[in-house]
């Protein structure tokens, strides 16, 4: 994920970037930047050959798309565009909000991952709809890959974390939400950081995430000039039906 607002980033995406791929390791991608990928072909007209994505991150999907796509990454964050340049010197890398962030070029198919749960009001999600419809060719197609949305939701808890050469990361996640009337919920986390073989220190990590119906997503989907569907996203470590990403198609003119 990937902070999408004004407010302070949390230490994953700012102090803590560079332990970002022991939070999450780019191989364990693989199987979910294919399911992206077929969708998308099957979304656009034509055979998708460029490739924007919105809040790219530290570039996990990236590192499997490359293979398939031209690709653009645009992320607020500087240092998790470092990270991601250093993974994936072939792309291009753009600092930029995905509410606001204007190319004045236009993609074969864009993508927003995750960093769009980052969004927390209509009015926010709405605008990266804008952006992706803007810079999406007649034809093509915009795919939006949020962790949940409202039916979905389930309070959580999780762990995990890797190895590096010389140091290590582990994690614990808490997700929950503290007012089920709004539009956001809450992800705690406690990050264990080992540096050779003593030093080791702790750091917590808060980050507030939005959450919105399915029909708010197919009717904003819809008021951006999309033809809106729901996809079920089909994993092998998730149960069948349990998630969904949504695709805005763009007409052709």
């Amino acid at each position: 994920m990937t902070q999408e607002f004004n407010a302070k980033s949390p230490m994953m995406y700012s102090e803590l970037a560079d332990w970002f791929h022991l939070i999450t390791d780019p191989a364990d991608y693989a199987e979910e930047a294919e399911f992206y990928r077929q969708a998308l072909l099957a979304a656009c007209v034509h055979q998708p050959e460029t490739l924007l994505e919105l809040g790219s991150g530290g570039g996990n999907n990236a590192s499997h798309l490359k293979n398939y796509f031209q690709l653009t990454l645009v992320d607020l964050s500087p240092e998790m565009l470092n990270i991601s340049s250093a993974l994936n010197p072939e792309c291009e890398h753009i600092q930029g909000d995905m509410r606001s962030v204007r190319l004045e070029r236009f993609f074969d198919a864009v993508f927003i991952h995750d960093a769009v749960m980052y969004l927390t009001s209509e009015i926010d999600l709405r605008a990266a709809m804008e952006t992706a419809y803007i810079h999406c060719k007649p034809g093509g197609a915009s795919l939006f890959a949020p962790d949940d949305v409202l039916e979905t939701f389930k309070p959580s808890t999780d762990h995990g974390g890797h190895d590096g050469q010389s140091r290590s990361m582990r994690y614990l996640e808490w997700t929950v939400d503290p007012d089920p009337s709004d539009t956001t919920f809450v992800v705690d986390y406690a990050y264990i950081l080992k540096n050779g073989t003593d030093e080791v220190r702790i750091e917590k990590d808060r980050h507030i995430l939005g959450i919105f119906p399915r029909q708010t997503w197919l009717s904003l989907l819809a008021e951006t000039g999309f033809q809106p569907k729901m996809i079920s996203f089909e994993h092998s470590e998730l149960e069948t039906g349990a998630h969904e990403v949504f695709i805005g198609h763009k007409n052709l003119e």
